[in-house]
């Protein structure tokens, strides 16, 4: 066998051929045809250098906003609970001052001044004072009185009051309904449930 000259054409199939460079050989600048419509152009070779300023400034305004975020949740948090004006004295005293708002003034607002925060739900309270306005309306002149509120447990800032309300008519229908009243102690004395 003899072997072809180093660098000379043959007409063998491994060899390079004419249009095509050697293995290993440079490309000289125009030798790959433009790519074909429709297709993107070569790569270039380096990447563009990403800005670490933006990255920084993006890392320290998410934490400027996780904290403004986490402070404003912490203060609403505890403010919802705050008591608006004073309480009562006695939890006893609290539980009369509801029932007159609710029965006798039937007003819903001065009513919700009388139960804590927690559970001060307007459209509740203002239910309930409907109802007695609907009972004035329904029966004959009704009039509401309730015995003196008891305290019948009392822990801490937690107390149990009962009282019975009865409704009376002119045409002497009589109504009788047993309340019990968990107060809780913050600024005062407030309702927080009626049962």
């Amino acid at each position: 066998m003899t072997q072809p000259p180093i660098g000379g054409a043959t007409g063998s199939p491994g060899g390079p051929s004419p249009e095509q460079p050697p293995v290993g050989a440079m490309p000289t600048p125009g030798a790959y045809p433009p790519p074909a419509p429709g297709y993107l152009p070569y790569p270039d070779p380096a990447a563009p250098k990403k800005r670490r300023g933006l990255l920084i400034a993006s890392i320290v305004l998410a934490a400027a906003v996780l904290l403004c975020g986490g402070g404003a949740t912490a203060a609403f948090l505890t403010l919802r609970n705050a008591e608006e004006g004073q309480g009562a004295k006695e939890p006893a005293v609290a539980v009369d001052n509801f029932l007159t708002a609710v029965y006798k003034d039937r007003d819903a607002r001065k009513a919700a001044t009388f139960v804590c925060s927690a559970s001060r739900d307007d459209k509740k309270i203002a239910a309930k004072v409907d109802e007695v306005r609907k009972y004035a309306t329904k029966y004959q002149s009704p009039r509401f009185r309730w015995t003196t509120p008891k305290v019948d447990n009392q822990t801490g800032d937690r107390a149990t009051v009962t009282t019975k309300v009865t409704m009376t008519t002119s045409d002497e229908k009589v109504a009788d309904q047993d309340l019990r009243f968990t107060v809780v102690r913050k600024t005062g004395w407030w309702v927080c449930e009626v049962a």
